[in-house]
């Protein structure tokens, strides 16, 4: 594949990456207009969306760190999302891992965005049942999380049997 081909692959890939950061920072503000810090809004019996800040990573991890951890994660998404850009500007076709690397670089960009701008990010997707409650979530979260099972299944499918 021909160097504009290449450009052009890679252009695309950003471009959807681009996509999940609107859609992710349409929704977040969304909310955070819409509702009251804690505000929940049932929607299904096991799902709520509501208003909830998350000062640290994946699960507030280091949320009640003294402020050091939003320029930590900052920095660390930018690292990884310049690594992200890089692989997917290689030569070489790999749909299913450029789809799982286009849904991570989105995701990241569009959490660390929310850690530049407010020094926490918005969350507002939440599952629960009966006691029992998962962390807050938001579009970003979500295509990391496709992501990253599409990087297993595209490991899995690139496995061949040994005999």
């Amino acid at each position: 594949m021909g160097a504009p081909a290449q450009r052009s692959r890679l252009a695309w890939w950003l471009a959807i990456a681009a996509l999940i950061i609107v859609a992710d920072q349409i929704t977040k503000v969304a909310v955070d207009k819409l509702f009251a810090y804690g505000e929940r809004l049932p929607l299904l019996p096991v799902l709520d969306l509501t208003l909830l800040y998350n000062r640290g990573a994946a699960f507030s991890f280091l949320a009640g760190a003294d402020g050091w951890q939003r320029w930590f994660f900052t920095i660390l998404a930018l690292g990884v999302s310049g690594f992200i850009v890089w692989m997917l500007s290689r030569p070489g076709h790999q749909r299913l891992f450029s789809w799982a690397l286009t849904l991570i670089l989105g995701g990241a960009l569009g959490n660390v965005i929310d850690h530049f701008i407010h020094g926490h990010v918005i969350d507002f997707v939440l599952v629960h049942y009966g006691n029992w409650f998962f962390p807050a979530f938001n579009l970003a979260d979500s295509a990391i999380t496709v992501g990253a099972v599409l990087l297993i299944l595209d490991e899995i499918k690139k496995k061949k049997p040994t005999r």
